[in-house]
């Protein structure tokens, strides 16, 4: 699975591909308790407090952009303390529900946009929606032009809907994304390296979000 294996600043994305997809909403009701937290960080919180705090952590990823500091403050102090932003995606991995959904979400939106930097990839895209402009489910979710920001935007849509609390319509949403790019990378002509390798991270990414139990 290729959670540990992602690359980039998963909660700090390309600023490009976000702009303008934030969430518009308040954030009454979301926050991390900060009690959990610091059992957590001490290494004492129970298993079922734990739990909890994976859901609030989940909860509170796609409202990053703009989180009251005393989250902002704790939720770094989580990372910090598990070793990282892939090992947080990890840790949350191991909570099924809300917080495996959010989590391999995320690892998505981390190889969209860094495939968005790959001329190659790109030019596959571009050519295999010359023969499909809109591939089934991504109709209302994909620009009419193909350029670097295209599969960045997708990343970007995914994250919003989360936001605004449409985790199954984020869930299918990634599910079209990743068949689809599966699909651009098994029929390139002449596929590069990138290509190839978007193939695979997309075939694994598909079967391991199809599987997530991302539901309340």
């Amino acid at each position: 699975m290729p959670l540990t294996r992602s690359v980039g600043e998963l909660l700090h994305r390309r600023h490009g591909s976000s702009r303008g997809t934030h969430p518009q909403a308040g954030l009454d009701g979301y926050g991390l308790d900060s009690w959990r937290a610091g059992q957590f960080t001490a290494g004492t919180l129970a298993p079922q407090d734990e739990a909890r705090l994976a859901e609030e952590v989940a909860e509170l990823l796609p409202h990053s952009w703009d989180i009251p500091t005393k989250s902002r403050e704790a939720l770094t102090t989580i990372i910090d303390h598990l070793g990282g932003q892939r090992e947080l995606m990890a840790w949350l991995d191991r909570h099924p529900g809300r917080p495996r959904l959010i989590a391999r979400l995320y690892v998505l939106m981390g190889h969209l946009d860094r495939y968005s930097d790959d001329a190659t990839v790109v030019a596959a895209v571009r050519s295999s929606r010359e023969q499909d402009p809109f591939p089934a489910g991504l109709r209302g979710y994909l620009l009419p032009q193909t350029t670097d920001e295209t599969l960045g935007t997708l990343a970007s849509r995914m994250e919003k809907l989360l936001g605004e609390q449409r985790e199954q319509d984020a869930h299918a949403l990634a599910l079209a994304t990743t068949a689809w790019l599966a699909g651009v990378a098994e029929n390139a002509t002449g596929p590069s390296t990138a290509v190839l390798e978007m193939g695979s991270v997309m075939g694994h990414l598909h079967r391991d979000i199809e599987e997530s139990t991302g539901h309340r």
